[in-house]
């Protein structure tokens, strides 16, 4: 069962406390576990276990998204907020510089946290932040989409829609290379998460003018991975942060899409191993 964890953050206003959920296994070295917009830390799940043999593995539920709470009142989305607030849930579990793994939107928040020297390594699953203005436009007007979809679909709907392949395929083909692979219990899972995600207008606002442009692979390693299949981020953004991170190691996963835990779970895992090594 995930838990659940009450600790203060500073905002605008002055201190706030917040609750974040999120899902502990495992021994070893800790390693954290970051989502995309719209997800739950169950985007893991495929992967948890094999993990969690060799790793202490935190998915945690991003503020605003799956279970946790949205921000406090007065506290944007963007990264200066969200990372100190992911720092100090570190602090409040007792975790100090883990290594950190993000996809999407949480590769990003990963990449923030290896250039504040909060995370041991850093290892990234199409990670937003390297997009051109035409290609952020076209993946925010998908996941805005999704999110449109996900909120107009009565819930009996999306219960039988995800008891087929074909309807599996219909609610995720944006974000999975093979969604007739994921359960119909996931599929409805995080087609309500998505409709749920308290933070995922502010989010995506607070996205519009980021680019991630630091390059710190120097001193933290990074690795950064990328699927063939893509839909949502396309795979040439990779080329571009290998580019702004030149001490990068690129990786390539044949045959996935925009979330890759489900798509290649065996591969994933490794990959995410080896980058916390």
């Amino acid at each position: 069962m995930p838990a659940r964890i009450t600790f203060t953050i500073e905002t605008p206003r002055g201190p706030r406390t917040t609750s974040l959920t999120y899902e502990r296994r495992g021994a070893g070295e800790p390693l954290l576990l970051l989502h995309g917009i719209g997800h739950h830390w169950q985007a893991w799940e495929p992967v948890l276990d094999v993990l969690a043999a060799e790793r202490d593995v935190i998915a945690v539920d991003l503020p605003g998204f799956g279970a946790s709470d949205a921000l406090p009142e007065g506290a944007p989305y963007g990264l200066p907020t969200v990372v100190p607030v992911l720092g100090a849930f570190c602090d409040a579990l007792g975790v100090e510089r883990p290594h950190v793994a993000g996809n999407s939107l949480g590769g990003l928040l990963a990449l923030e946290l290896g250039r504040e020297k909060l995370a041991r390594s850093v290892t990234v699953l199409s990670p937003a932040g390297f997009w051109t203005e035409a290609e952020r436009r076209y993946a925010f007007g998908t996941l805005r989409a999704m999110r449109g979809a996900a909120l107009s679909l009565p819930v009996p709907v999306i219960e039988r829609l995800s008891r087929t392949p074909a309807g599996r395929t219909a609610l995720t083909s944006t974000i999975y290379a093979r969604p007739a692979r994921r359960s119909p219990e996931a599929v409805v899972a995080e087609t309500l998460a998505l409709r749920g995600a308290t933070g995922f207008h502010q989010t995506l606002a607070a996205g519009r003018t980021v680019l991630f442009r630091d390059d710190f692979s120097s001193s933290v390693p990074v690795t950064v991975a990328w699927g063939t299949r893509d839909r949502l981020l396309l795979r040439r953004q990779g080329v571009r942060a290998k580019h702004v991170l030149p001490g990068a190691r690129l990786v390539r996963l044949p045959g996935c899409g925009h979330v890759p835990m489900n798509d290649d779970p065996a591969l994933v895992a490794r990959v995410l191993l080896d980058g916390s090594r």
